[in-house]
């Protein structure tokens, strides 16, 4: 594949002089060498143009012009056009040699090789700049496969969805051929291999209208008059002996030809920059065009030479080039004949080749060269070695302290949802301590006496709580007859008892003894190793020398009770994970998204914590013995009994919303969350958290892998790829942070780490490949 060379000139007058920018760059490719200099002012450059191009037109050759200007008489003024054209050549040559252009044009020779095929786009808005012989700049002729083309610096891509055609479809306009012999062309383009013609001669308007909205054309040809006005801002084609349009006047049609994947417009015509500016405002891809009136004859020799090469599988520019210089032959007659065919292209396209043009659609499957190709599989291959280093890393727990660290973000970072109107929180702070303690109640071995608890329990059945969840330790018998009563004859109480862990020798807290075995639940929670609690653990087989026996959890103690009504029962399903009326809790299993080797013993889920504040209405145990209740804080309500102190023997646990101290949760507060959770995901639909499989998670990362080849492939400037890649990874948060709130924890910092990683590894693999070749 060759080289991609655009030239392009900026503000600036033949008066002031023109900044020029050259870049270099392997075709399909962002080109690798930019370099800038300066073309010095020429004031008479135009004149000599002008005085070639005034003998130029007095010669008369039965031009393709507009009928009325044809000649048919040949003046002898031949020597006049080749005098003038060697002064206009020498001036021209003579410009680009200038001192303030000297960096270009050793830059060009630097980086090119006379041995590869060179696309040159000359991109200006200068029309004067734009007629002058660039096919004669002498750099330009050393190169063989080079050959240059104009192009506007305002340019779009025109997508379009085009179904390839078996033929290459041209359609083959005849215009007005009043003095001149346009039989020739049609011959030509009937013999063309693997193409499909369809003639229209002399149409009427609507007519080619009709025929330009038709089909999925891949080649436009125009053969007849033609000529520019407005100093070659439009252009206009005569139809027929009374007809003439511009191509403004053919936009719509035109515009949908090119969506439909017209990819060349040929003007075997006269004077066609005009028709070329106009057609370029329409995006068109390629346009071949004459520069100046053509004779007759040489429309024809170009066509036949140009179809030959190009249906024969040269390239679109190599058939330009061959056929402009195969004109040489004919300039004893015509002078200047190799000045006349010019392409005007849109930097946005690829040019096609015949077969392309048969075969698919250029436009939305480039071929890659064979860097590209390279590049793409190394790309390919650094995101597979990136993913499997970092998922591998995963799997032996290094990320596991970040991503959990991450996932509190995200949880802190979380909208609340408001308390839950199910639970009521009777705490029992520092301040209720020294209220009995003032009152002479006994508070041995506990947080609240048997005055107040049997005073409490009394009042709370009053108002017919659907269940009361008592979250302190009692593993001592009560003294006062009353309480003992209460504790055994209140159904919906639920006391707790603590597990025993043989690990670390602890044989666990036994239960009340009063409150029947049916009606416990352990409090046991399960932390992390940094000592946050962020699993629910819902259910587990006591070890055999435990003090505490039950196999439920207080907070599915308490959400069995409060669901009983509604006859929903605990179930367990095939799989051993907890069901709850159509709600399944499926147990983490000892990798579960970022935990690596966690023991998973029993049935835990992960812990949807609701809010950061106040997870229920709370009231103090001293407020609610001694002012009114309102019975509709109480009624079929979930009430947690427990301690909030911070003084004596404070039960607080770190939190994803607080690990210090002072942050910490109260134990009762979790248990509220815990409750809160079951719950929710029964009645409400509120979702659990939940990880995804392993492999889901490994085509996670890799895809953010591939993102990050993809953005470092583009080889953009190191600022550029810097605010890619920050907001990449922003919407990597968004993406990962939304899907946590609707219940998934994906894989953030693991994707994260591989989008830099394979970045990294692209940019380098491209600082130390495509810059040293860009420098060879």
């Amino acid at each position: 594949m060759g080289k991609l060379v655009v030239l392009k000139f900026g503000e600036g007058s033949f008066e002031q002089g023109f900044a020029v920018t050259l870049q270099i760059g392997e075709e399909h490719e962002r080109a690798t060498t930019e370099v800038t200099g300066k073309l010095p002012p020429f004031p008479e450059m135009p004149l000599y143009y002008s005085h070639w191009q005034s003998s130029y037109r007095q010669i008369g050759n039965r031009y393709r012009l507009h009928a009325e200007q044809v000649q048919v008489t040949n003046v002898s003024m031949i020597q006049d056009c080749e005098n003038t054209s060697h002064i206009l050549r020498a001036r021209f040559n003579t410009w680009l040699k200038a001192e303030e252009f000297r960096s270009v044009r050793e830059k060009w020779l630097e980086r090119l090789s006379s041995r590869e095929e060179v696309r040159v786009i000359l991109q200006t808005e200068n029309s004067q700049l734009q007629l002058l012989p660039w096919h004669l700049w002498d750099l330009l002729e050393r190169y063989p496969k080079a050959e240059i083309a104009l192009s506007s610096p305002t340019y779009d891509r025109v997508h379009k969805s085009r179904t390839p055609n078996p033929l290459v479809k041209i359609l083959a306009i005849v215009g007005n051929s009043q003095g001149i012999d346009t039989q020739a062309d049609r011959v030509l383009l009937q013999q063309c291999s693997n193409a499909e013609v369809s003639f229209i001669v002399e149409p009427q308007r609507k007519e080619l209208t009709e025929h330009l909205w038709g089909k999925n054309w891949d080649i436009l040809f125009f053969a007849g008059h033609s000529s520019s006005q407005g100093n070659g801002e439009s252009g206009r084609i005569y139809l027929n002996k009374t007809d003439s349009l511009t191509i403004g006047e053919l936009k719509y049609a035109l515009r949908k030809a090119i969506e439909n994947g017209l990819q060349l417009a040929i003007f075997n015509s006269c004077d066609g920059l005009g028709l070329a500016r106009e057609l370029a405002d329409l995006q068109i891809p390629q346009i071949i065009v004459m520069r100046e009136p053509v004779p007759d004859q040489v429309a024809q020799e170009f066509l036949k030479y140009f179809l030959q090469g190009f249906a024969s599988g040269e390239s679109l520019y190599q058939s330009v080039r061959q056929a402009r210089e195969r004109l040489q032959g004919l300039e004893d007659r015509f002078p200047c004949a190799t000045w006349l065919p010019m392409i005007c292209q849109n930097p946005a396209q690829t040019p096609p080749t015949w077969d392309e043009l048969r075969s698919r659609e250029i436009e939305e499957m480039p071929n890659l060269s064979p860097s590209m190709k390279r590049r793409f599989s190394i790309t390919l291959l650094s995101s597979l070695a990136v993913t499997a280093f970092v998922v591998g890393a995963r799997l032996v727990g290094v990320l596991e302290a970040t991503e959990i660290s991450a996932f509190d973000g995200m949880m802190r970072s979380r909208p609340s949802e408001g308390i839950d109107p199910r639970l009521l929180v009777i705490t029992i702070d520092d301040d209720d301590l020294a209220t009995q303690r003032k009152n002479g109640e006994s508070l041995i071995g506990a947080s609240i006496s048997e005055k107040s608890l049997n005073k409490l329990l009394e009042k709370l059945n009053q108002y017919q709580p659907r269940a009361i969840g008592l979250d302190i330790y009692r593993d001592f018998n009560a003294k006062q007859p009353d309480l003992i009563t209460r504790l055994q004859k209140t159904p919906n109480l639920i006391g707790v008892c603590k597990g025993s862990d043989g690990t670390a020798n602890i044989r666990g807290i036994q239960p009340p003894p009063e409150i029947p075995k049916t009606n416990i639940g352990f409090s046991d929670f399960i932390h992390d190793r940094d000592g946050v609690i962020r699993r629910h653990l819902l259910f587990m087989n006591q070890e055999p020398t435990s003090l505490c026996s039950t196999s439920y959890s207080l907070s599915l103690q308490l959400a069995s009770l409060y669901l009983r009504p509604s006859g929903i029962r605990v179930k367990f399903t095939p799989e051993g994970n907890l069901q709850l009326g159509k709600t399944v809790f499926p147990n983490l299993k000892s990798r579960s998204g970022a935990y690596q080797n966690i023991n998973a013993d029993g049935g835990q889920i992960l812990l949807n914590y609701r809010s950061p504040k106040e997870v229920a209405e709370q009231v103090t145990l001293t407020e609610f013995l001694s002012s009114p209740v309102n019975p509709n804080a109480v009624k079929d309500r979930i009430v947690l009994i427990g301690v909030i102190s911070r003084g004596d023997s404070p039960d607080t646990w770190p939190t994803p919303y607080g690990i210090p101290l002072d942050d910490q949760m109260p134990g009762v507060l979790v248990q509220a969350h815990m409750v809160s959770q079951i719950l929710s995901a029964v009645e409400d639909g509120r979702p659990l958290l939940r990880v995804w499989s392993l492999w889901l998670e490994v085509a996670w990362i890799w895809g953010w892998s591939v993102v990050g080849g993809v953005l470092a492939w583009r080889n953009l400037s190191l600022r550029w790829l810097a605010l890619a890649v920050g907001v990449t990874s922003s919407v990597l948060y968004v993406a990962c942070f939304g899907l946590l709130i609707w219940g998934a924890w994906i894989p953030f910092v693991p994707s994260a780490l591989s989008l830099l990683a394979t970045v990294s590894l692209m940019s380098i693999y491209n600082f130390k490949t495509i810059i040293p070749s860009a420098n060879t």
